[in-house]
């Protein structure tokens, strides 16, 4: 706790990919055509080096809300551009950012970047946290919480000449904020030719997953997601999980291999997202309830219909960051098993965290161990 957020901005994040025999039997864009894209935003000081705004007056250093830059970086850099082909990329997208959520749309521009109002090509997007889709998924936006991931497949065939800016419209604080919205990410400029056919293909099949029945759930928990301001100016000065801080006793204890749903209830007034180390979930739905009527009494009055997630989160895609709404109940359900070839014996317990990935929020308390119980 305290010191996550810092060491992410000054540098420590990144890619790994994990692959397998079925995804390298799909034929995907690779090598030259499969390319990382980590997106975050940062300050600078007028020489150049990172600045990281203090905490306003009164309140404790460690401890400002969410960090929102005004800068827009792509793998380090600000305001790159790419020259591509006009053929099939894979592009495997990191949102990095300490807390802005990103809501992205390709659109024609010219070569500057300046939009000429017209879409771009679609996002076929083929996995996520999780890994491979089922089926891809096309998209004309793609919404992104921080710390998630997204792989997609871009079609620049037949558009040679023309460039296309990727811009970003997510406000921030998510979904309903008015910090600085950062529009401009990158520039794409397909004027490259072609280096030999494009052989790689999207296919409509990608791997075969399968959907987590919520009725198997052996149970159901409600967990809080919540922020205690200070009464002055109702500045947040803390973030908890369930009422719980980091170094309170363990209170969710699934047992190996058991299925449990999780109703996450966002009393705050921004979006969370909300991660579980060692697990793939799938999202459910959402659904709105009264929040002060929730805070009040203790009871949940919902004030419409669950709403299903959207198609590129539905099961059976499995995720591990999901986006929580505010003033939703956001249900999960997630069978809590670990990594093949763990060694367990009887009454073992394996502890790991679930946590907001909002840097600031996790490095504030909005974090909790959980433990995974051998029968």
């Amino acid at each position: 706790l305290g010191i996550t957020r810092l060491n992410l901005y000054a540098g420590l994040k990144g890619f790994y990919i994990i692959r397998d025999d079925a995804e390298g039997s799909l034929n995907l864009p690779k090598g030259n055509f499969e390319i990382p894209l980590m997106i975050h935003d940062a300050m600078f000081n007028p020489d150049g080096s990172l600045l990281y705004p203090t905490a306003e007056g009164g309140t404790h250093p460690a401890w400002i809300p969410e960090f929102f830059g005004d800068t827009m970086l792509v793998n380090g850099k600000v305001w790159p551009y790419l020259e591509v082909e006009p053929r099939k990329y894979r592009f495997r997208i990191l949102n990095a950012c300490n807390a802005r959520f990103l809501r992205l749309t390709l659109m024609e521009s010219d070569e500057s970047g300046n939009s000429k109002g017209s879409p771009g090509p679609p996002f076929n997007q083929i996995g996520t946290d999780g890994g491979l889709l089922a089926h891809p998924v096309r998209l004309n936006t793609l919404t992104m919480p921080n710390t998630s991931r997204a792989d997609v497949v871009i079609d620049f065939s037949g558009l040679m000449g023309k460039a296309f800016v990727l811009l970003n419209d997510a406000p921030a604080p998510f979904p309903d904020g008015d910090d600085y919205v950062i529009p401009n990410v990158m520039l794409f400029r397909v004027n490259r030719p072609l280096s030999g056919p494009d052989r790689s293909s999207l296919p409509s099949d990608l791997v075969p997953l399968s959907i987590l029945d919520p009725g198997s759930a052996v149970r159901v928990r409600q967990l809080t997601l919540t922020e205690i301001d200070r009464e002055s100016d109702g500045f947040p000065v803390i973030a908890l999980l369930d009422q719980k801080r980091w170094h309170d006793p363990v209170t969710e204890d699934p047992k190996l291999g058991s299925v449990e749903v999780w109703e996450l209830i966002n009393t705050t007034e921004d979006a969370h997202s909300i991660h579980l180390h060692v697990v793939q979930f799938q999202i459910l739905n959402r659904q709105p309830f009264d929040v002060d009527a929730y805070l009040s009494s203790g009871t949940l009055t919902f004030t419409g219909p669950p709403v299903p997630p959207a198609p590129n989160e539905a099961p059976p895609s499995g995720h591990d960051i999901v986006n929580t709404l505010p003033g939703s109940v956001n249900r999960i359900v997630a069978r809590f098993d670990l990594p093949a070839g763990t060694p367990v014996h009887s009454g073992q317990r394996f502890g790991f965290v679930w946590h907001c990935h909002i840097s600031e929020h996790e490095d504030n308390e909005m974090m909790r161990p959980y433990e995974i119980v051998v029968a």
